[in-house]
């Protein structure tokens, strides 16, 4: 078995847990999928919709070729088939935020067939998950519970917004592989540009299919592709952080082994994860493919790309997370540690890309990694509102590269930098702070401490750890700006010989 395993132990033995996600993914497009209406977040209820979106009769859909090219280039992006042609369907089912009684989505015909994620666990082992398809849809509106206790309100801004509906193999084991999943695929969609990600704005949501089973048995699935070697599954609805679906997860495949021993069996349903109990509840029966009674969308024809058009939008492809992990490795000389650390998030990256520019990019990293991330963490701050910029910082670190400052110098720039603002060079400059490199006046002041502390000295040649105290005392006597390399050759000459 594999080290790897979640293994959950039971009353009548040892279980696994088998998941696969759905994430819908809110595709980045200044309208919607069939109509022209904004899409941009936060705008007053019901501000955001066209007639299609309503549902006005004899309005007709028209595809949105933005967000199809969006689409081909996510599928590009997770190394997937992309099909030439698909076509969308209704899938009709009844729901309050629901105008038009259906959804446009894809069914038999997905716009991007089979691909694959190689996706890292946080020990740095690494697994790979199959993707089964990616279709265009249309989201649905959003129903208020909270604003009267007798009615819902119902805001039709979201109606008819472009979603990409990326859908896994059941090829994920852990509560920790399934955040990583989401995590790679998040960091993915937002290099590509396709997706904002933002999971509390609702951009990406996921969908959570679990079940349990004997130890061997998942084994046996992939050996055969026979789904009966797993146990029924049920769906977690919506779930939008990482945190909530590694919770709802642990909480759903206990639900489940408790069932099972209990001598009941799993209904195949769909339920939602409470984020303040941590508990899942039944939403409702699952439902299967011709409860939807899908069919070809009348008013769309089949949507059929040229070759080229594909092969255009892969010679524009960004560099992706993976490519540039690899490359700040091989070319920058990071560790394989920080280079995944900046390559994880596009945000992190470009703003370090900027900082190393033509400098030294181990000391650039370390700054980014440690220094600016500790603060930004510290006041709750996204590196997008960072108030030192990565101009700053670099200009930061040219000053500690060329020797102007120390490294404990710049932890005092950096403070003045992030309540003051400014140029680093020039705040240096006016606040006299740079690092004194001239050796004669070292030596002066190192001279002077050995003639007034004789015992001292003499005991550094027996204990040589013991020059620390000079070193100190020669910092302090400076104001901290000596060049602390130049300091300890100093001494070392003169006490150790």
């Amino acid at each position: 078995m594999s080290d790897h395993s979640y293994i959950l132990p039971g009353a009548t033995g040892d279980w696994e847990v088998v998941m696969g996600l759905e994430i819908h993914a809110q595709v980045v497009s200044n309208a919607k999928l069939f109509s022209g209406a904004a899409t941009a977040f936060g705008a007053a209820p019901n501000t955001q919709v066209s007639l299609v979106d309503a549902a006005m009769p004899g309005m007709l859909p028209v595809i949105n070729s933005h967000v199809v090219e969006q689409a081909v280039r996510t599928g590009l992006g997770l190394n997937a088939q992309i099909n030439l042609m698909s076509r969308f369907d209704r899938k009709n089912y009844f729901y309050p935020d629901l105008p038009q009684g259906y959804q446009i989505s894809q069914f038999q015909f997905p716009i991007v067939g089979e691909g694959e994620i190689e996706c890292e666990r946080d020990d740095g082992s690494r697994f790979t998950v199959g993707i089964e398809r990616l279709h265009l849809e249309q989201d649905a509106g959003k129903s208020i519970h909270d604003l009267d206790p007798n009615s819902t309100y119902v805001d039709l801004n979201r109606s008819g917004v472009a979603l990409m509906e990326i859908v896994s193999r059941p090829h994920i084991r852990s509560p920790e592989e399934a955040s990583a999943y989401v995590a790679k695929l998040r960091t993915i969609l937002r290099y590509l540009g396709t997706c904002g990600g933002d999971m509390e704005k609702g951009q990406l949501r996921a969908d959570v299919n679990v079940s349990v089973c004997r130890p061997g048995q998942y084994e046996k699935f992939r050996e055969t592709g026979d789904f009966s070697h797993l146990g029924t599954r049920c769906e977690i609805k919506n779930v939008n952080s990482l945190r909530f679906i590694r919770q709802a997860i642990e909480y759903e495949a206990q639900r489940q082994i408790d069932i099972i021993e209990d001598g009941g069996k799993i209904d195949q349903e769909t339920r939602l994860f409470d984020a303040n109990t941590g508990v899942t509840r039944s939403m409702r029966s699952k439902e299967e493919a011709h409860d939807y009674r899908y069919f070809p969308d009348p008013d769309l024809l089949p949507l059929e790309l040229q070759q080229s058009f594909v092969d255009e939008i892969k010679a524009g492809l960004p560099e992706l997370p993976d490519q540039k992990r690899a490359r700040l490795v091989s070319e920058l000389g990071l560790s394989d540690y920080d280079a995944a650390v900046l390559s994880a998030d596009k945000d992190r990256a470009d703003y370090y890309e900027i900082v190393a520019e033509g400098r030294d990019a181990k000391l650039a990293s370390s700054w980014v990694n440690n220094e600016l991330y500790g603060r930004l963490n510290k006041e709750g701050l996204d590196i997008t509102d960072s108030p030192v910029s990565a101009t700053q910082l670099g200009g930061l670190i040219a000053l500690i590269s060329d020797d102007t400052i120390s490294g404990k110098i710049a932890k005092d720039v950096f403070e003045i930098l992030w309540s003051e603002g400014g140029d680093p060079a020039r705040i240096v400059d006016e606040k006299g702070l740079k690092q004194v490199t001239d050796t004669g006046a070292i030596e002066a002041v190192i001279d002077q401490l050995i003639a007034e502390n004789p015992d001292q000295a003499a005991q550094v040649k027996e204990k040589p750890k013991t020059m620390g105290w000079f070193v100190g005392q020669v910092m302090k006597a400076m104001q901290g700006k000596a060049n602390p390399q130049a300091v300890n050759e100093i001494l070392r000459k003169k006490l150790l010989g």
